[in-house]
């Protein structure tokens, strides 16, 4: 069949190779919009929404099928991202329709699109890059969300970690009536120093890279968001104009601790979590005459869909890649863009690893094996078996990062609204850089030469020993960064489904691609 194994799926001993429908970024729904191709998503958007989120003795909820059929909850969540909303469906207006204190509420600038993939679609049918916006005077680059909850998790761990660390500091200057001084070190990283008072307050003066509440923020560029689901409901409301009323965010809003349906902690009573835009599924903020436009069910699949989304791939690697690993930490890339990081407890189902392989046919020279990581606890229901993560470690290859803010001088700094600037950044993970140009969160720079002379500030040193090399060392950092790229999930070749080059008019038809179908619990019931 092909020379790459298949993976034994669900713990059942089963190989299971099945031929995936076509699929394509920006979806309407084949209810809506039929066609002679049967191209689009299978399901309407009240087949999308169910029940409800109900729970995992309600079938069709979203609880239910992320608990028994979670392949489907990620499959699902990828099909309302891919979704062409309308505007009976709530889509529209943008925030104030465009007009407003661009000052106060820079989502007033915000695009008006009718689907996550409209921002985030590029390679073709990914939740990739691609967008642009007009939130702040010279405008921000939508980025991609390839391993988007590997960040979230590493995040919230570095912050349990950090947080720790103030807590045993306070602990000690109680116990021994001085001041004590720890440093915060998380995953090998440092983020400063914290000193403790023997009246339990804190000296947060030392603490670098991250807000004094020591909460690690890694979404937007300069590191404004907890987690994924504030992302995607804000993202809903600004980019979108669809509202939602999620019980989650409403409740931690108010000062709660939530558990989401994909695990992360919403600590109201700890952190300023991000209010729903609706307060109520009767709520009507936008005064467009529909209510409940994105239901908590849609938030759910969509949630886990990122949690669980790819991470990059790596293009050839060969002795110049080697080369330019070691070129890279010579001149102290790694210092801020550290490549590999431990996650102590992965709450993912499943892993992806997709990398070059020259025997691959179809669009392009790469392979992904897929592995599932749950285990599977039959509750005496009678419905399918709960699949439960497994829960253990994870190492995160490649994904050059350290989850903190730097100044790297004007060249990066960014003008608001109100004529403030803001001058410190996260630092940009590098996994998938060689498929983005143009570069840095304004979209400035043209490509990786540029945006690497660029740095100033606190990377003013490796950008000047960048500078200095000879030419073929350049070469081999270029060749480096440009072998870390992103993918099209839905046109790679993988253990789910590696395509056949025999069929008639390959690769328009019969080409591989990482088929979730092939994990659902009925494979036949497409999405």
């Amino acid at each position: 069949m092909t020379r790459h194994k298949l993976r034994m799926l669900h713990g059942t001993g089963l190989m299971i190779l099945t031929v995936a429908p076509v699929a394509h970024g920006q979806l309407t729904d084949i209810t809506q919009t039929p066609n002679a191709a049967n191209a689009g998503i299978h399901k309407s958007y009240e087949e999308q929404i169910g029940p409800g989120r109900g729970d995992v003795m309600t079938p069709d909820s979203s609880t239910f099928i992320l608990k028994r059929d979670p392949a489907r909850s990620i499959r699902r969540g990828r099909q309302i991202f891919q979704r062409k909303f309308t505007v009976a469906q709530g889509s529209g207006p943008r925030t104030g329709d465009g007009v407003g204190p661009i000052e106060i509420e820079a989502s007033v600038g915000a695009g008006m699109s009718d689907s996550c993939a409209a921002c985030h679609g590029r390679p073709r049918g990914s939740a990739g890059f691609g967008g642009d916006v007009f939130t702040r005077p010279d405008s921000r680059d939508a980025p991609h969300l390839f391993g988007l909850g590997l960040q979230e998790m590493l995040a919230d761990e570095i912050t349990q970690d950090l947080r720790a660390i103030q807590a045993d500091a306070i602990a000690e200057a109680q116990d021994q009536g001085e001041d004590v001084t720890l440093r915060l070190v998380s995953k090998g990283i440092l983020y400063g120093a914290i000193t403790a008072h023997p009246d339990g307050s804190v000296d947060t003066s030392g603490v670098k890279g991250v807000n004094s509440d020591l909460r690690v923020r890694p979404f937007f560029a300069e590191g404004s968001t907890i987690s994924i689901r504030e992302f995607i409901v804000g993202a809903f409301n600004a980019e979108m104009g669809l509202e939602s009323a999620d019980p989650d965010l409403v409740a931690a809003n108010a000062g709660a601790d939530v558990v989401t349906p994909s695990g992360m902690l919403l600590s109201g009573s700890t952190d300023d979590i991000e209010g729903a835009p609706a307060s109520s599924p009767v709520d009507d903020p936008d005064e467009d005459g529909v209510v409940d436009e994105i239901p908590s069910s849609i938030v759910d699949h969509t949630e886990f869909y990122l949690l669980n989304y790819f991470k990059p791939g790596r293009h050839q690697m060969s002795s110049v890649t080697a080369l330019g690993r070691r070129v890279f930490d010579r001149i102290g890339c790694d210092e801020c863009h550290v490549p590999d990081l431990l996650i102590e407890h992965d709450r993912r189902i499943a892993d992806v690893e997709t990398g070059y392989d020259p025997d691959a046919e179809g669009f392009n020279h790469l392979f992904a094996d897929a592995a599932t990581q749950f285990h599977e606890v039959d509750d005496g229901s009678g419905y399918p078996t709960l699949k439960v993560p497994n829960g253990k470690s994870f190492l995160v290859e490649s994904i050059y990062t350290d989850f903190k803010r730097h100044d790297l001088g004007p060249g990066f700094h960014e003008v608001n609204f109100d004529g403030s600037v803001t001058t410190q950044f996260m630092t940009e993970p590098l996994w998938g850089v060689g498929s983005t140009p143009p570069y840095g969160h304004d979209g400035r720079s043209i490509n990786l030469t540029e945006v690497i002379l660029r740095h100033g500030g606190e990377a003013q040193k490796s950008r000047d020993a960048f500078d200095a090399l000879p030419e073929a060392r350049k070469g081999f950092l270029l060749a480096l960064l440009r072998s870390l790229v992103l993918f099209p999930p839905d046109d790679t070749p993988s253990n789910l489904n590696p395509g056949d080059p025999a069929t008639p008019g390959f690769p328009q038809f019969g080409h591989g691609s990482i088929n979730l179908g092939a994990l659902f619990n009925n494979p036949a019931d497409a999405e």
